[in-house]
This record gives C-alpha cells, sequence and structure tokens, in this order.
C-alpha cells in the first residue's frame, strides 16, 4: 500500500486547459490590483470616470478638480500652467463639464467693484448638499465577479448653465470693404490738405563759444546781404536764426564779415535752390576753418616822459633829463 506525501507540491496545471489560458475561456481585459487608502485619496463616482458623452480630457480635469481643496484657482490660466494641454483644450473640457453640471461658474462682484469668477465643483451632478456615501451609486460598467450586475441608474438630466465664462475672441485683421475705404480716402485726404506738411529739419551749424549780442546781430546781416549777390540764397527769420551761431563761429576765428560773404557764395550749384538756408547751414559745417594758432600777447612798448634837452631847449622822450639824441651826437 502506497504511503502520501502531504508536503509534496502539486503538480503543475497545463498550458492547454482553456480555464489557465488567458486568453481562452475569458476575455481578455484588465486586472485590478487594488490598495486601499487611508489618506490622501478622492472618491470619484463610475457615472465621471466612465461618462459617455464627456472627453477623456474633460474627465482628467474634473478628477483633477474634485481632489484640489477648497480655494485652489481653476481658472483657464492657471489650468494651463499646471498641465501642457493648452488653454484652447482646457476651455473646451470646462465647458463640458459645465454643459454636464459637473461644474457651476458665475460672475460675482467684490466689495471693492472688481469682477470675479466664482467656481463650484459638484461630484455628482443634480444633487446639492449630500454626503459622499449618499450621492455614491455603483454604474452598470463595473465588473464586480460573476454574480448579477445591478440595473443602471438613469443619469438625471444635465442642470440649465447659470452663467458661462466666454471664450477669448481672437482679434482678426480684416481688410476694410469697398464701400467702407471710400469712404475713407475722401476723409484722410482733407486731413492732408488741412494739415500743411511739416519740413525736415535744418542741418546743425556750429556753435560759437561766446555768443554775444553785436556778434549775433552782425552774422545776421551777412546772411541778410547773400541775397544781393544771388538772389536765391533769400531765407526766412526763422532760418536766418538758425543759421546766425555758425556765423558767429566763424566771426570767432578771425573772419571779416566780407570773407564769410564770399565762402558762402562762391561756386554755387546752377540748379534751383530748393532750400538755401540746408544748403547754407551745410556750408557753415563743411568749410568750418581750423582754429587761428595760439600768439602770446605782446608787451606794450615802454613810452619815456618828455623832457628839454639842456643844450637846444629841444623836447625829447628819455628816462633822465639831460640832453637829446642830436646835441649828444654833436659833443
Amino acid at each position: 500500500m502506497d504511503s502520501q506525501n502531504p508536503s509534496a507540491q502539486a503538480p503543475a496545471a497545463s498550458r492547454d486547459e482553456a480555464k489557465n489560458h488567458p486568453s481562452r475561456g475569458t476575455s481578455a481585459g484588465v486586472v485590478h490590483e487594488n490598495t486601499p487608502h487611508s489618506t490622501h485619496f478622492t472618491v470619484v463616482g463610475n457615472h465621471l470616470a466612465q461618462h459617455e458623452a464627456l472627453s477623456l480630457t474633460a474627465i482628467g480635469l474634473a478628477t483633477h478638480i474634485q481632489s484640489l481643496p477648497a480655494g485652489s484657482p481653476v481658472d483657464i490660466r492657471s489650468l494651463a500652467r499646471r498641465f501642457p494641454e493648452g488653454r484652447t483644450r482646457i476651455s473646451a473640457a470646462l465647458r463640458e463639464l459645465e454643459a454636464h453640471g459637473y461644474l457651476r461658474r458665475s460672475k460675482d462682484r467684490t466689495p471693492a467693484g472688481r469682477m470675479v469668477t466664482r467656481t463650484v465643483s459638484c461630484n455628482r451632478p443634480g444633487r446639492t448638499g449630500g454626503g459622499l456615501g449618499r450621492t455614491s451609486a455603483p454604474s452598470s460598467r463595473t465588473g464586480g465577479g460573476d454574480g448579477p450586475r445591478p440595473r443602471p441608474e438613469p443619469e438625471p438630466p444635465p442642470r440649465r448653465r447659470e452663467t458661462q465664462e466666454p471664450p477669448p475672441r481672437r482679434r482678426e485683421t480684416q481688410a476694410p470693404s469697398p464701400r467702407r475705404r471710400e469712404t475713407q480716402e475722401p476723409t484722410s485726404r482733407r486731413r492732408e490738405q488741412r494739415e500743411p506738411r511739416r519740413r525736415a529739419a535744418l542741418p546743425a551749424v556750429p556753435q560759437p563759444a561766446y555768443p554775444t549780442p553785436d556778434l549775433l546781430r552782425t552774422a545776421v546781416g551777412v546772411l541778410c546781404d547773400l541775397r544781393r549777390t544771388d538772389p536765391r540764397l533769400l531765407i526766412s527769420a526763422t532760418d536766418a536764426e538758425h543759421l546766425a551761431p555758425g556765423v558767429v563761429t566763424w566771426l570767432e576765428r578771425d573772419f571779416t564779415p566780407e570773407s564769410v560773404h564770399r565762402a558762402l557764395t562762391t561756386t554755387l550749384p546752377p540748379e534751383p535752390l530748393h532750400r538755401p538756408a540746408a544748403l547754407l547751414a551745410h556750408r557753415l559745417a563743411a568749410q568750418l576753418p581750423p582754429l587761428p594758432p595760439f600768439r602770446p600777447p605782446r608787451d606794450p612798448a615802454t613810452r619815456h616822459p618828455l623832457q628839454n634837452c639842456d643844450i637846444c631847449d629841444r623836447a625829447y622822450r628819455g628816462p633822465e633829463p639831460g640832453t637829446c639824441a642830436g646835441c649828444a651826437r654833436s659833443t
């Protein structure tokens, strides 16, 4: 009689049996490996996780919003900084959740007068004031064993949206219609005719070191006399005021008014001068002579007092009384 060994291992199951093969006998689906949570968890209903009308972005965004503490910012800008989907997809997902009752957004005015958006997250649309245990209900998609599946609870109709934040408008640059263009062109033409064109500024001229009033009057006189040599060099009083410091700079460098006049009027172009003041300003700056060399001041000649000659009694200049130069040679 054979003896049985209770500690011996059972023979391995055959791979050919249908009940042991994962792809035979049962459908190849997900296998849950659940670990119970004691802290840091959020209860999400299957009506949200398995919603047939919501997109995957909307379901994930609703789950994220329900896991946040009260007072956390859930506006489009804050969510776009948190997730890589971008503002367009996040805005569309928020509108989906609002349409199915998982979000309520309203515009409120603060005591300071500022408009803010109040957002309310609903973990079970259609229920207000319910707790976690009272609002949870099993879904028809949950696989809980071999027993009969519970009858799915009808989904409540979506609530009417109270307020909806309008999507950001894009500024599109559209070409004006031909009729509008016709009405705008005469207006611009009338504005151009009414407002005179601004003339370009004259070139800069050299600035003198000591612009005394006498030198400025002499410089203006030089500029006014230019038209006597060439009528094309007629300038206005404003242009003369602008050019006068440049002429004073020439006068400070030991130039006479006549020499400045010749420098400004010689070798003029034969064509008409549209802006003679601009030509004069260019010549005053481009043909500016260098500073004269420094010359130390000479000592003034010593003048002796008049003396009377002791011999001829004539007057002569000398340091001491005596005889003049002629009497001194004769003696």
